[in-house]
């Protein structure tokens, strides 16, 4: 894109002293008689850009205008290159890391591969992730109404909506938008969403809300849960729920305190710990446990299915 091309040559100007037509030609994969119409804009746009012909000539910015030869710092650039990698990890592409590097030609030493900060956002749904992710992204900057079948607890059923946002939060991917059976915003799980593809449709924007993505929203809680974890639990409690959800007790077992938000989930989780863990409380979700497993029993004696 044009104004990508221009901040890539506006960097280079800032953090060179003089550079070529042809370079810049070569770099950007244009025409000279493109690049020499960028620079134009770019003096257009105030930037005192000056050409010099002849052996030592090329094109720069003037000397009197380089109070600061960097758009960013070494670190600001760090985070911003750390945050670009990640979208890349979605799907395995390095498209974003190549446009950073547009963006620093020269600038320091940070694209040498030492970052501190690494950070992956692919999944084991990667092959079915990121099909999706590109067809929302053509969806949302095309406004055009994306149509799929979704699985939630209550049924499954097709939806049609117009998209706004792609969010990445409790570890995986979520799209925003107005469902036309529900007449209001909602999210979606890309997980759960099946036979994704673009309506052909188009929409008038809408003066969007931002999701609220606060926990005590989207899992509100009201299940306050007791139960008694074998030490050997320790590491999955920390790991899920932090250090301070358990009191170790003098035989070492761990009393587990938490506040959980829905009560299928809740028996699940607990089951997945098998003979480690009783539940203690609240009384309504151990008779229900307790059924269960004795169901799971008759399943199980019974030699056919």
């Amino acid at each position: 894109m044009k104004i990508e091309r221009l901040i890539g040559i506006l960097s280079i100007l800032l953090q060179k002293e003089t550079v070529t037509a042809p370079e810049l030609a070569e770099r950007f994969e244009v025409s000279r008689r493109t690049i020499n119409r960028d620079i134009e804009d770019l003096c257009r746009a105030g930037i005192p850009v000056v050409t010099r012909q002849g052996i030592n000539g090329g094109i720069s910015i003037m000397d009197n205008y380089k109070i600061d030869r960097t758009l960013l710092t070494n670190a600001e650039m760090t985070d911003i290159l750390a945050g670009l990698r990640s979208l890349d990890s979605i799907n395995g592409t390095s498209r974003y890391e190549l446009l950073m590097e547009k963006l620093s030609v020269g600038s320091s030493d940070f694209m040498k591969g030492d970052q501190s900060i690494l950070i992956d956002l692919s999944s084991w749904y990667k092959s079915s992730l990121a099909p999706k992710i590109e067809l929302i992204r053509t969806a949302i900057d095309h406004m055009m109404e994306l149509k799929f079948f979704y699985y939630s607890p209550r049924g499954e059923a097709e939806r049609i909506i117009e998209p706004y946002y792609l969010i990445f939060r409790w570890s995986s991917w979520y799209v925003w938008g107005w469902c036309k059976t529900r007449e209001d915003y909602r999210l979606f799980k890309l997980n759960r969403m099946d036979k994704l593809e673009i309506s052909g449709q188009k929409f008038k924007k809408r003066s969007v809300p931002l999701p609220d993505l606060s926990n005590e929203r989207i899992f509100p809680g009201g299940i306050q849960v007791k139960a008694l974890f074998e030490p050997s639990c320790k590491w999955r409690l920390v790991e899920e729920f932090g250090a301070g959800c358990f009191e170790e007790q003098p035989d070492r077992k761990l009393l587990f305190h938490a506040d959980y938000t829905d009560k299928e989930n809740l028996i699940s989780w607990l089951i997945s710990f098998r003979e480690q863990v009783v539940l203690l409380e609240p009384d309504a979700v151990r008779e229900e446990i307790r059924l269960t497993l004795e169901y799971m029993l008759e399943q199980y004696e019974t030699k056919e299915p």
